[in-house]
């Protein structure tokens, strides 16, 4: 396989990665969209649409900013120009952004019920279409791992076997999946409880998996941007763990 892989179409060439991020975003919303019209949903249309606005904002804000947190030294001089500030991005940071902004927007229109269980599958859904899409993108996307020697290893165009942590990521969002699954066939979990634990192993996951990245840690604080992002989060959830007794947070 040469990467990056795209499709040829007549002259024009597609990137199988725009593709895939097209594909994630309308799987993701049918996945949603299904789901929502199986059950009974205790927020209203009105107010669904205003969650994701606040989600979609501050999704935004916290991908481009943690994008560019992750490489500090090229903030006064960027790549490329001042483009630079508005092409990095981050799931990560849009995680972490997109929750401060549902609570927010929830906070203002009095909604204490979980808006986020209802997300969980079509998240894990999307992003496992996206991931596809950066394997295929090869080294253009930058997430790809560091050398390896395991057999496993993959080289991506640039002569060097590495680690396919696009492609750990999807086995981890697959079995993630599975687990959820069968955690609820043995009966139903609290409110909020599904995307308290979607969320909080995510950020475990990427916590530890970025051990195995090429990116830098910060200057003198041992980790990357992105490792300080999880650490904040799972301290987060670790503090409400503690202060609602173990009962999650209607997220």
């Amino acid at each position: 396989m040469h990467f990056p892989v795209e499709l040829a179409l007549g002259p024009a060439r597609l990137p199988v990665h725009l593709l895939c991020e097209a594909l994630a975003y309308t799987f993701g919303y049918r996945l949603y969209a299904h789901l929502r019209a199986r059950k009974a949903d205790p927020i209203s249309s009105a107010h669904r649409q205003w969650i994701f606005v606040g989600a979609a904002a501050g999704a935004l804000l916290g991908s481009r900013l943690l994008g560019l947190l992750e490489h500090p030294e090229l903030l006064l001089h960027p790549p490329g120009g001042w483009l630079y500030y508005f092409t990095n991005k981050t799931i990560v940071g849009g995680f972490l952004g997109g929750l401060i902004g549902v609570e927010l927007t929830k906070k203002r229109l009095g909604i204490t019920v979980s808006s986020g269980d209802l997300m969980v599958f079509p998240l894990l859904l999307g992003l496992g279409i996206g991931r596809i899409g950066c394997f295929l993108s090869g080294l253009e996307d930058g997430t790809y791992g560091t050398a390896t020697a395991l057999p496993w290893g993959i080289n991506f165009g640039d002569g060097i076997r590495r680690h396919p942590t696009n492609l750990y990521e999807l086995l981890f969002l697959a079995a993630l999946a599975l687990l959820l699954g069968l955690l609820e066939r043995r009966g139903p979990l609290a409110d909020g409880r599904r995307f308290q634990l979607f969320l909080s192993s995510y950020l475990l996951f990427r916590l530890l998996v970025e051990f195995i990245k090429p990116t830098a840690a910060l200057p003198g604080l041992g980790l990357t941007a992105i490792q300080w992002a999880c650490v904040a989060g799972l301290g987060y959830y670790a503090w409400a763990w503690r202060r609602n007794n173990g009962l999650p947070l209607a997220q």
